[in-house]
């Protein structure tokens, strides 16, 4: 057994700390006839803070989990059970074929870019060529981040590290009720992805990186490669414990593999070609399975030019909107082929010497 290592993370907050924290939240003048209530509040979530009640409301776990008898979050299993059905109905053959397109841009017209996303144009197109291929759409839009009240994605704290059993599927670090980190849109996420026969993933460019909204999701969906479908086996976060489960024998269960995915990546510099290659490897690592040349797409859209006029750029450049059209109709007719049983035929099955 391997030694866990201690001593990074710092003592909790005082009391003071913490209720100047809280108190922030309720800056604007319209809560100050509230202050009392503000205060009863305030100590009462100060208390769970102390005691760490990260999952207040549990149940047994019961049958078909490896520990009957952990108390097991209620959150979690309403998130675990939801993504079994959903995973039923996915490889269902008499269900309409379906493709999550995801909107990367962090920028929409209701937050203070003031303007939509050349990205969010693109991928009304690429639906374009998926719809009219037959293909149920489903648009998520990481934007929303930064214009709905309550939208975040929590950042990944990076489990797998420490052993990857203790990387739960789907997520169980989110929520944290001790902490307040509620409202964790990759709950919801993580079902879109699993209901999906294929993923379009359209984006900027953002300082030769992925937007932080995207990157967020991307990090939160590493449960989806070798994460543990039964928190039970590791005592929930005993990192002791999902040492002793990998080293005993993990087989690094995909949970996503063997869906399609096309990428259109956009820039107006450099960095997309970069870009587009570390998505395409991302996606290549998950199991899931490119739609051809013509759905891993790295274009310039006015290349050296103002970003005042881009939109004028993109109407004018008929030649990558019908590319975004050519991917959605390349992603439909792969996943066609894909769920008729056609494209397993030219598939390898080869084992994998390396799981990990």
């Amino acid at each position: 057994m391997t030694e866990v290592r201690k001593g990074q993370a710092p003592a909790t907050l005082s009391r003071e700390a913490f209720g100047e924290r809280f108190r922030a939240l309720f800056y604007d003048p319209k809560f100050d006839a509230e202050r009392d209530a503000l205060g009863r509040l305030e100590r009462i979530a100060f208390e769970n803070y102390e005691q760490g009640r990260k999952a207040p409301l549990t149940h047994k776990a019961g049958p078909g989990y490896a520990d009957p008898d952990y108390d097991l979050s209620d959150e979690w299993r309403a998130n675990s059970e939801r993504l079994k059905a959903l995973q039923s109905r996915q490889l269902d053959a008499s269900t309409p074929s379906r493709v999550l397109v995801i909107c990367g841009a962090a920028r929409n017209d209701g937050t203070c870019p003031g303007e939509m996303s050349k990205t969010f144009r693109l991928c009304g197109l690429v639906r374009e060529g998926l719809e009219a291929n037959g293909i149920e759409c489903d648009l998520l839009d990481m934007s929303l981040m930064q214009s709905e009240f309550g939208r975040m994605i929590f950042p990944c704290k990076a489990c797998v590290s420490t052993a990857m059993p203790l990387c739960h599927w789907p997520c169980s670090c989110y929520p944290n009720h001790s902490t307040g980190q509620v409202n964790d849109w990759m709950a919801e996420i993580y079902e879109r992805w699993v209901a999906a026969h294929g993923v379009v993933i359209v984006t900027p460019t953002y300082w030769y990186q992925s937007p932080s909204a995207l990157k967020l999701m991307i990090d939160r969906l590493v449960c989806a490669d070798g994460g543990n479908p039964d928190p039970t086996r590791t005592g929930g976060k005993d990192a002791a414990k999902a040492k002793e489960v990998e080293l005993a024998g993990w087989d690094y269960p995909q949970h996503l593999a063997g869906r399609v995915y096309g990428l259109l990546v956009h820039g107006d510099v450099a960095g997309y070609e970069g870009a587009r290659r570390d998505l395409s490897d991302w996606l290549d690592w998950m199991g899931l399975i490119d739609a051809g040349p013509q759905a891993r797409l790295d274009r310039t859209i006015g290349y050296y030019e103002p970003y005042a006029t881009s939109h004028e750029t993109l109407d004018a450049d008929q030649a990558v909107q019908e590319e975004a059209r050519n991917l959605g109709r390349a992603v439909a007719q792969t996943v066609a082929e894909l769920r008729a049983g056609r494209l397993q035929q030219v598939q390898p099955k080869l084992r994998r010497p390396r799981p990990k």
